[in-house]
């Protein structure tokens, strides 16, 4: 079900450093969000129809829907609900940055404006499973941020309803607008508005292959966070770790779809064998086995490292969506990840906690952006504007930026115009010349002669400038050392 590699003959296989999340989808991709911003809402129902099996009544999700699809949800998941929320606010409230001027010299006001986007789209899942998580995770950034509204499209089940776990999440979050459409088709229809719909600034959440493609094609009409991929975990582990809790903390990535991947590095091969035992084990008791027997045949592995420092190098190699570690000392590991999109430090901070419920978001780069992008955050629904305000007199160039202004241009020193024309020197210094054309190398007939900069402080002396002339061509016919031109 799922191997170990020896990361010596490991090379670059796909399944740690993968670059795409299975088939190309362009085109249908392509061909859905034209029908959207052709025929809008009638386009909407069509691909709703076709793609989810519903015939929702009405596009919009109404207040009294809401009203009951929380009261349908069992008090105690509500309570956590709340309390996970509360966790997501605290942490993203942190990110808040403020607007600022600065005063660095009379007459001049320099600052930075923050500036919360109007209207935002979050995609929240729903097809073979629902994350009201998710919603919490991405609605909860854009309140803090100020955004004005937050509209939600997420696809209904088969009975064109909206799952009350998703809608009641919503409620306690903040959104404003929550719509039952799902797939590429609602990608477009943030990107393009409908009829019902209203077009948004920026578009956020994760999806399968056919929103990833969506939001990239709509990229430019308006902003996204990220082109997410399948779940990742990445798990360093070394003789100290439990492997009953790593197999569970692989499967709770594996269980997301077939194209998750979960990761172990280890130097010990008892550790190795043992993780694969309870991921057969366990694997078979879960009510997503089928999906996640696929996961771990096709896209997971455990990996033997000749030593922790290993699969710490080739962690930051495969720059992963979730990096676990479980080892000893793993607070003396974390200076040492530079590629990660979260980390989980410990055996008592497993992967699904920050899922779920500790507070950092769970929107991640996967795919290896960890090297350059990060977790979505308050600032994902902020812009920055630059303001600049000064008064007559106020952007005087400094002493050292007049004098470099003042500074006079050089005189080429070839007559053949080999070299630049303008060139700015320092005042009494002289470069070497660049290389001579050939026909003018190894010559001792005639020494070029150069022009020095001209003085221009006043307090200087004018410097004579001597004559220049032209230095002789050597012959191409004539004996070695004859010139054509005296």
């Amino acid at each position: 079900m799922i191997k170990i590699y020896d990361m010596e003959t490991l090379e670059e296989r796909e399944i740690l450093f993968r670059g795409g999340s299975g088939a190309d989808v362009s085109a249908p991709v392509a061909e859905i969000l034209r029908a959207v911003q052709e025929r809008g809402d009638a386009a909407l129902r069509e691909y709703t129809l076709r793609f989810d099996g519903a015939a929702p009544d009405a596009l919009a999700v109404t207040a009294e829907e809401v009203d009951q699809a929380a009261a349908q949800v069992e008090p105690a998941f509500l309570a956590v609900l709340e309390e996970a929320a509360e966790h997501i606010r605290a942490y993203h409230a942190r990110q808040k940055r403020e607007s600022f001027v600065m005063t660095e010299r009379e007459g001049v006001v320099l600052g930075q404006r923050i500036i919360p986007l109007a209207r935002v789209g979050i995609y929240v899942p729903g097809g073979t499973a629902a994350y009201p998580s998710t919603v919490l995770m991405n609605a909860i950034p854009a309140r803090i941020a100020g955004v004005g509204e937050i509209i939600m499209v997420t696809p209904p089940g088969r009975d064109g309803a909206v799952n009350p776990h998703i809608l009641a999440a919503a409620k306690i979050a903040g959104v404003t607008r929550i719509y039952k459409v799902g797939g590429a088709q609602a990608v477009a229809a943030l990107a393009y508005g409908t009829g019902t719909i209203p077009q948004v600034d920026k578009i956020v959440g994760p999806g399968n292959a056919y929103v990833a493609e969506a939001k990239r094609q709509v990229f430019g009409r308006v902003n996204i966070d990220m082109i997410a991929g399948p779940s990742e975990v990445l798990v360093l582990a070394d003789d100290s770790a439990n492997p009953e809790w790593l197999a569970a903390d692989m499967l709770s990535q594996a269980e997301h779809d077939a194209l998750a991947s979960a990761i172990c590095i280890t130097d010990n091969e008892a550790l190795a064998h043992a993780v694969i035992a309870e991921l057969e084990r366990q694997s078979a008791t879960l009510p997503r086995a089928d999906i996640v027997r696929k996961s771990l045949a096709d896209w997971s592995a455990v990996v033997l490292v000749p030593d922790m420092d290993a699969a710490i190098a080739l962690a930051n190699r495969v720059a992963p969506e979730h990096l676990e570690v479980l080892m000893r000392e793993p607070w003396s590991v974390l200076p040492r990840i530079r590629h990660a999109g979260a980390v989980f430090l410990g055996p008592y901070a497993p992967e699904p906690l920050g899922d779920y419920f500790a507070g950092p978001n769970h929107v991640l780069p996967t795919l290896g952006t960890a090297r350059f992008s990060s977790a979505l955050s308050v600032q994902t629904f902020c812009k920055r504007t630059s303001i600049i305000a000064a008064r007559i007199g106020g952007l005087t160039a400094t002493p050292m930026v007049e004098a470099a202004l003042k500074k006079p241009i050089g005189r080429p020193r070839s007559l053949m115009l080999n070299q630049s024309l303008m060139t700015f020197t320092p005042h009494g210094f002289i470069g070497a010349s660049p290389i001579p054309i050939p026909i003018r190398t190894n010559t001792n007939c005639v020494k070029l002669c150069t022009m020095p900069d001209m003085a221009w402080n006043s307090d200087q002396k004018n410097i004579p400038s001597p004559s220049i002339r032209r230095g002789p061509l050597r012959s191409n016919s004539g004996p070695q050392g004859s010139c054509a031109i005296p």
